[in-house]
Parts: C-alpha cells; sequence; structure tokens
C-alpha cells in the first residue's frame, strides 16, 4: 500500500491585516532506496504514488535497462523506504559508470552525474508526429484541470503522456525529474510507443528534463516555463520540438517548428 500524497497540517495565516489558524494541505516528501541486485543503488527524495513506475523509468533512464523484460523482480516496501529490484541480468550494461548518489527533489545536480550514460541512453527522436495551436493549447488546459494535488498544496510538478487529442496517462511528483521518470517507467511497463506521443509538462525546460525527453523517446514537449539555452541546443542536436511560455493562449516554439502545423 502506497503512503498518502498529501497531509494536512494546522497553520498561521496572516491576511487582510490579521492573523487566522487554518488547516492546510502539505504534500508529502518520502526518501525511497532503490537497492540493485541486492546492492544500494540510490536514493530519491519523491511523492509516494507510482512507485513502481518511477523505479522502472528512473533505471531506464540511467542506462540500466531498456526494456522492462530485463527486470526479474521489483518490489515495494514503503514502510521501510526501499525499493528491492533484481535484474535478470547480474552486470547490467553501465554499471560501472555509476555511482552512489543521494537524487533529491531540488534541481541541482553535477555535470558529472549527466555525462557518464546520457550520451549512451539520449537517442535522436525521429517522430512524425504533428500537433495544431488549439490541440497545445487545449492539452497545457488539461494537464492544469488534472493537477488537483498542485492546486490543493502548491508543491507538485505535473506531466503527462499525451496524443494530440488529449492525456493518456498523468503522473505528479515533488521533484520534476521523478514526474517523468513514472511517465517512463508507465510506458515501459505497459509497451506504449513514443513514436505517435508527446509530453506535457509543468515544470522549466532544462538540459536534465529535454534529456528525460529524448531517452523516452517522444518528438515534442510542452511546457508552461521557460527553457534554458543548454537544453535548446540539446533540443536542436536531439530533434525535438520544445515549447515553452505555454500561456493565455500565446507560445513560443524555440526549436523545429515543422511539428506545428496550423
Amino acid at each position: 500500500m502506497e503512503k498518502r500524497m498529501t497531509i494536512r497540517r494546522n497553520i498561521l495565516k496572516y491576511g487582510g491585516g490579521s492573523f487566522s489558524e487554518q488547516e492546510a494541505l502539505i504534500v508529502v516528501e518520502f526518501p525511497l532506496t532503490v537497492k540493485l541486485n541486492g546492492e544500494e543503488f540510490g536514493t530519491m527524495v519523491c511523492t509516494p504514488e507510482g512507485l513502481e513506475d518511477l523505479v522502472i523509468g528512473f533505471l531506464a533512464s540511467e542506462g540500466i535497462i531498456r526494456f522492462v523484460e530485463e527486470v526479474d523482480s521489483l518490489s515495494v516496501d514503503v514502510s521501510k523506504g526501499f525499493a528491492y529490484v533484481e535484474l535478470k541480468n547480474k552486470q547490467p550494461a553501465h554499471m560501472d559508470t555509476v555511482s552512489k548518489r543521494f537524487i533529491g527533489s531540488c534541481c541541482g545536480k553535477s555535470r558529472q552525474f549527466y555525462f557518464y550514460n546520457d550520451m549512451k541512453t539520449a537517442k535522436t527522436v525521429t517522430s512524425r508526429l504533428q500537433i495544431s495551436p488549439e490541440q497545445i493549447f487545449a492539452l497545457m488546459d488539461a494537464l492544469q484541470s488534472d493537477s488537483t494535488e498542485f492546486q490543493s498544496t502548491g508543491g507538485l510538478h505535473n506531466a503527462a503522456l499525451c496524443t494530440p487529442d488529449g492525456i493518456v496517462h498523468f503522473a505528479s511528483d515533488i521533484g520534476r525529474h521523478n514526474a517523468l521518470d513514472k511517465i517512463y517507467g508507465h510506458m515501459l511497463k505497459n509497451r506504449i510507443p513514443a513514436h505517435d506521443k508527446l509530453v506535457a509538462f509543468s515544470g522549466r525546460i532544462s538540459s536534465e528534463v529535454l534529456l528525460k525527453i529524448a531517452k523516452i523517446g517522444c518528438g515534442i514537449l510542452l511546457s508552461k516555463s521557460a527553457p534554458s539555452d543548454l537544453a535548446l541546443d540539446l533540443a536542436d542536436d536531439l530533434g525535438i520540438t520544445a515549447i515553452g511560455f505555454i500561456r493565455n493562449r500565446q507560445m513560443n516554439i524555440y526549436t523545429h517548428p515543422h511539428r506545428v502545423r496550423v
């Protein structure tokens, strides 16, 4: 059984020149340690929902697995905060390039973390999927409508796997990278192809986020926020259409605009 995503806490609120006692909804921050073939692999600070998807997506993103069939067993002990993974191949590829590390809910990570495995797992996307401006606005509206926990807490990032016509799967997490890993894990578990899908996302388009999209294999990334220059350089190189600042029926198409049709 998974833990609750939120808890209620009594707070003191100030507004209109006075104080009042109120009850607030607070997002749960949960440390999950992954033990891979009996050895500690890493710890993620995450939201305790969709944990199996998160673990599978994380391992795939790290280049440890490519397909869910490579996992012999996976169990999550929420009470102890551990995920136990046994692989069919006890010496998976790239294990020698991965060191133990703390994967936090914050955005900062060392460059070394990316440069080891990203060049082996991030792939150039050749998707021919196209989408119209009206479909883009509708998807971002749907992402906002489904983000009920964010609206209650203000403390979650949201990601959705989509077709141009609607959301296929929605995931939330305190860490924006975790939300994308949950999407990736869900796709692998359910053998959902990426070539005709796109990702709608609530966070900014950083280089780390862009690399996650390349690993997932989707050709279009939608976000209400801004990109970084490195993210756009990667989007150019990896064939990904990056669209940001999708607000008030406006948007910026930064790379590969051929996928947006009127």
